[in-house]
């Protein structure tokens, strides 16, 4: 049977696919736009299937915060290249999925990729890449404070929790709590406190630095002392409470929230944060 230029474009107003993909559905399927609609959809998982092993490095980072600021969501969604990712389709899927992650209050990729199943496999038949959602956190915190930061272009994205802000520090606290959301953006944090720093990075760290001063000349008897001295350090580069306020040097970020505590009789704590950029190796 003829197919009319008017049933192809209904079909690509209800798929958003492509006309000659679109016409060859409709003749497919004789005509019925019903059966066209599935043919496409099948189309959309095999060619999901085939970009499987694909890498999709491009994309976006997303947040949304609730407008008390005490819950966040946080989610990273995938593509192979950087034309797709900046694509109206890609761009309004990526806006749905970061929307039913904060409503559903999901803290699993795969959680909210079964949730949205439908629509990607919809997506990957259209733009023919493989998309997928790689991580996703989100914190809710009834007594704190959670704020975000999003670099533009929207490749990095930061999320800082914090604990004991009540209602009546929540504005004099934003300013500096947007302050360490950009600080961990810049900075790149590897923890929030010391304590969480993996032993096996401490450990290694610690023999690279006696190795140094042994070579150095140094005696034995002192290379401990040496290494914890330099290791010192090493937690005040990589650990948030310890780092330098990049807006003044002379002071922490330990020191940024004690001064507001003083200045405002608050108990205003650290909490953690999540720093989601697409090029991290370690997705956790």
């Amino acid at each position: 049977m003829s197919i009319t230029a008017s049933q192809v474009n209904d079909l690509r107003a209800k798929t958003g696919a492509g006309m000659m993909d679109c016409k060859k559905a409709l003749t497919e399927a004789n005509g019925d736009m019903e059966k066209a609609v599935d043919i496409l959809r099948k189309k959309g998982a095999a060619v999901a299937a085939k970009r499987a092993e694909k890498s999709a490095n491009e994309g976006v980072v997303l947040t949304k915060v609730a407008q008390d600021n005490r819950s966040v969501s946080i989610v990273e969604i995938n593509c192979e290249t950087d034309f797709v990712a900046k694509s109206d389709d890609f761009v309004k899927f990526s806006q749905s999925v970061i929307d039913s992650a904060f409503s559903s209050k999901a803290s699993s990729a795969a959680d909210i990729m079964n949730a949205n199943q439908s629509a990607l496999t919809d997506l990957i038949g259209k733009v023919g890449e493989k998309i997928e959602i790689s991580r996703a956190r989100f914190i809710d915190n009834p007594g704190g404070y959670v704020v975000d930061y999003i670099h533009p272009g929207s490749k990095l994205g930061v999320v800082v929790n914090f604990d004991n802000v009540d209602a009546t520090n929540m504005e004099k606290f934003n300013p500096i709590a947007k302050d360490i959301a950009m600080q961990v953006a810049a900075m790149r944090p590897l923890v929030t406190f010391r304590e969480e720093m993996p032993k096996d990075i401490v450990e290694k760290e610690i023999e690279i630095y006696k190795e140094i001063a042994r070579k150095e000349g140094k005696p034995d008897k002192i290379l401990e002392n040496i290494a914890t001295g330099k290791l010192n350090k090493f937690y005040s580069e990589n650990c948030l409470f310890e780092q330098a306020y990049i807006k003044d040097n002379s002071k922490s970020v330990k020191d940024l929230i004690a001064e507001f505590n003083k200045q405002n009789s608050a108990d205003v704590k650290l909490n953690t944060f999540l720093r989601f950029h697409l090029g991290d190796e370690n997705k956790q």
